[in-house]
């Protein structure tokens, strides 16, 4: 008698069809009791949709207690404590809704049965896989799939955290380079500016954390009315907002109000604030000592004018900038006139001051830091007028955008300014190489701490060489500023300042020079650079924590040493790597 390779194997494993078919008959005669009972056992889940009025009380009651029996009887099973303690926690974990649920696919139809397709009535065989229509009954193998596909459609996409490749970059592009756990406090301030909706106030925090707030929701643009009064302390006399493009004129109001204490204020991107809130300001006894305003262009001439009368002679500091509505050459001479005490003065993009407001700013007697970024050309004559009156005393000096300035004003700077810690000078096409040579040689000014000369390069696209009497920073000028304040440089900015060679490059990051208080340079645009001079900078500057290179495509593999963010090159994701310090 010849055997199946299936009848060997049943036979080798001590299967037996017989056995196979006797257990499934045996399930078909177990249902059928349990078909009898179904009515009694679904009659608390039909109790809400069906009207059991042709039912007695006495008939009501039998079956709850029938039912109540059921429950308790699945309760004690095994089934039901290993399900309930899966679902410990969820929604549905309760008691009732469990042993329902298993009363429920208790009655179901057996395997093998035939059911009707609640979706579409077709008669169909019960299988193990066939699933639960929305209204308790079986589907059918089509009206299944069709429920799964819809299922798939409405569920969304799973999405891991956000905070992987963006968030690095976010933080290089800010010069952070993080190795390991943050600290404790950054750790904590990150956490309450995740959960601010649910922050109901600050308490007693100390005001460097409170700025670091300030700082964060400003950047992820949630600093609403809401969020503002959590800043509002009395006892407070700094307000530091960074974004207030989401305030109404109301909120700028509320600051004054409960903030009677203030002497410094810092409101950005404050399109809100109006002549009213000026107006407010001035009925009330402030003693604002710093105030710095950003795009508040719905405050009008008058207003300025009545407030430097108001505040003038106990103001010490007075930024402004993007202003296009209002700050005329009139105002900026009122404000001259009052604010005599002023020590520190930046205008930053108010379009309508001009020549007028140059002559006026000259003659405050105590400025120690001035910032300029003018919109409208001027006379280099009245800025180097300004230079020549002011430099004795200033400390910082910041000149963004004069394009007609030549060597004359670097000439006066050499001859002026003997304390500056911090020189900007940019965005300029005339002045040359040599005149920048003749700035920093012999200059008796102590050694500079900020520099910032970045596009200060002849823009003639025809000659990208430059001509032969090179023009803005190059060269020699470069090496000139590095031999009179690499030794106590913090910040150097000579991003498109095109015409520094090779050989400049390699003589000031030459082996045995160090420029030890170097934190942050920028050499973005500079094409002559490649992996060699960014790792000699790296030998060279030991306390580089970032470093800009944007459009050096010959940087390709630099080593980076830790802690150093390198932002630019043509593979920044595989430049910033952990290597061992140099």
């Amino acid at each position: 008698m010849s055997h199946s390779a299936l009848t060997d194997f049943l036979a080798s494993n001590n299967i037996s069809a017989a056995q196979i078919h006797d257990d499934y008959q045996r399930r078909l005669r177990e249902a059928e009791p349990r078909a009898e009972e179904e009515p009694l056992e679904n009659a608390a889940d039909d109790e809400e949709y069906e009207d059991n009025s042709g039912e007695t009380p006495e008939q009501k009651k039998k079956r709850k207690r029938k039912e109540t029996a059921a429950l308790a009887k699945i309760k004690q099973s095994k089934e039901f404590a290993r399900r309930k303690g899966r679902r410990t926690g969820e929604p549905d974990d309760d008691d009732d809704f469990i042993a329902r649920e298993m009363m429920y696919e208790r009655s179901r139809p057996m395997p093998g049965q035939l059911e009707n397709c609640e979706a579409c009535s077709k008669r169909f065989t019960v299988t193990p896989y066939s699933k639960t229509g929305p209204n308790g009954g079986l589907l059918c193998a089509k009206c299944s799939k069709e429920l799964t596909d819809k299922q798939k459609k409405a569920q969304p996409k799973k999405r891991g955290p956000r905070t992987g490749r963006r968030q690095n970059q976010s933080d290089l592009l800010d010069g952070i380079s993080q190795y390991g756990a943050l600290s404790l406090a950054e750790m904590c301030t990150k956490k309450v500016a995740d959960n601010i909706n649910d922050i109901e106030e600050f308490g007693d925090l100390p005001w460097q954390l409170l700025r670091r707030l300030s700082q964060i929701l400003s950047k992820r643009r949630v600093m609403t009315p809401r969020t503002l009064n959590l800043f509002l302390r009395p006892d407070l006399g700094f307000i530091d907002i960074y974004d207030s493009a989401k305030l109404e004129t109301d909120d700028f109001q509320k600051i004054f109000t409960f903030m009677p204490a203030l002497t410094h204020v810092n409101l950005r991107f404050a399109g809100q604030l109006k002549d009213r809130v000026v107006e407010y300001m001035l009925d009330r006894d402030l003693k604002i000592k710093h105030l710095q305003l950003d795009a508040a262009n719905l405050v009008s001439d008058s207003s300025w004018r009545r407030l430097f009368e108001k505040f003038g002679g106990q103001l010490e500091t007075l930024k402004l900038s993007n202003l296009d509505f209002s700050l005329d050459d009139e105002t900026v001479q009122t404000l001259c006139k009052f604010c005599t005490g002023l020590r520190r003065v930046k205008l930053d993009h108010c379009w309508k001051i001009s020549d007028s407001s140059l002559e006026a700013i000259a003659n405050l007697p105590l400025l120690e830091h001035v910032s300029l970024k003018f919109v409208q050309n001027t006379n280099p004559e009245h800025l180097r007028e300004l230079v020549s009156k002011a430099g004795p005393n200033l400390r910082t000096l910041s000149l963004d955008g004069f394009p007609k300035s030549d060597d004359g004003l670097l000439e006066t700077i050499h001859d002026k300014c003997q304390a500056l810690s911090k020189l900007r000078f940019s965005n300029n096409s005339v002045c040359t190489d040599q005149g920048f040579v003749k700035l920093f040689e012999n200059w008796s000014n102590p050694p500079l701490e900020f520099v910032d000369l970045s596009s200060t390069r002849d823009v003639d696209n025809s000659s990208p060489d430059g001509p032969t009497d090179a023009t803005g920073l190059a060269s020699h000028g470069f090496t000139a500023l590095m031999q009179h304040s690499g030794s106590l440089m913090q910040k150097l900015n000579i991003a498109s300042c095109r015409h520094i060679s090779y050989a400049a490059f390699d003589a000031v990051f030459s082996e045995g020079k160090s420029y030890p208080h170097l934190k942050e340079l920028d050499v973005s645009f500079h094409t002559v650079l490649d992996d060699y001079l960014v790792g000699r900078i790296f030998q060279c500057c030991p306390a580089m924590q970032k470093l800009v290179a944007f459009a050096c495509f010959n940087v390709r593999d630099a080593r980076v040493p830790r802690g150093v963010a390198l932002i630019g090159g043509l593979r920044v994701q595989e430049l910033i790597v952990v290597e061992r310090e140099f």
